[in-house]
């Protein structure tokens, strides 16, 4: 049997203000690239390596990457954030080349900052990028946008037909508009219409919300079935916060909401009763 091989780690190279680093994520962990790291700032990269195997607090990893230029992914060494932040106190700038100085002193102040507003904040910025370097990184952001609504385009037209086919069309109206910086026509019995939506629209709470959903939503399915004689179909919306599977309504069906709503539940919420207007 052949081995598993992980596919190789997303190398993102973040500029300091004097030289770079190169980041990956490692177990979800953000790592440095440490030979570039190290020989940027003049250093031996093996007397740098056998440092860090003789040290308790550090922390050293083999991971697969692909490097800027190179053809394909290969071992390198990487270490977390703390274990790299370590290595550089060590380092007596006293005794490193003058010409790499100032990386040093960028890399001891900055690195941990410009990785962590990487990824987690999902960028960082150079206090001191030039007006042209501010507009490149829109501009990247902004081609990014447009990858990612038109990828989504796709992968929902790649959805089986147990998808709601007004959802999905719906849906793909949306994030094309999304792309293009257009407003989504979509007509008012095409869009969709949640569970977790109506009841947020009667302002219950949190925890009300979720005392209620799964009663609401089967004798919404229940009441659809009788009406339509078939079952609903399946679509996804935002439930507390994640991407859930759910059944596909439109504003087409918000009578029978309302219907539901009146027999069941106005009752037992009459303020949310008056706030959502509900009939």
């Amino acid at each position: 049997m052949s081995p598993i091989i992980p596919p190789p780690s997303e190398v993102v190279k973040l500029d300091l203000s004097s030289g770079s680093v190169h980041t990956v994520l490692v177990d979800g962990q953000p790592h440095v690239v440490l030979k570039p790291a190290v020989e940027d700032l003049g250093l031996s990269y093996p007397a740098q390596y056998r440092k860090l195997q003789t040290r308790t607090w550090a922390s050293v990893a083999q991971t697969a990457t692909q490097m800027p230029g190179d053809d394909q992914a290969r071992a390198h060494t990487t270490v977390p954030v703390r274990t790299f932040l370590m290595l550089l106190a060590t380092v007596n700038e006293n005794r490193v080349a003058e010409s790499a100085r100032p990386t040093l002193v960028a890399f001891q102040n900055e690195t941990a900052d410009a990785i962590e507003a990487y990824w987690t904040q999902g960028g960082a910025i150079n206090d001191r990028a030039s007006d042209e370097q501010l507009d490149a990184l829109q501009q990247q952001i902004e081609e990014r946008r447009i990858r990612r609504a038109l990828g989504l385009v796709q992968l929902i037209a790649a959805m089986d037909d147990t998808v709601d086919p007004r959802w999905k069309k719906s849906r793909q109206l949306h994030h094309y508009a999304e792309a293009t910086g257009e407003i989504a026509s979509i007509a008012p019995e095409d869009r969709a219409l949640l569970v977790e939506s109506y009841l947020k629209d009667h302002d219950l709470s949190p925890a009300e919300r979720r005392s209620v959903r799964s009663s609401f939503g089967r004798r919404i399915a229940l009441a659809y079935e009788i009406e339509h004689g078939e079952k609903p179909k399946d679509s996804f919306g935002l439930v507390d916060g994640r991407e859930r599977q759910v059944k596909s309504y439109t504003e087409a069906d918000r009578p029978l909401f309302d219907k539901i709503w009146a027999e069941f539940y106005a009752g037992r919420y009459p303020a949310q009763q008056q706030l959502g207007g509900a009939a």
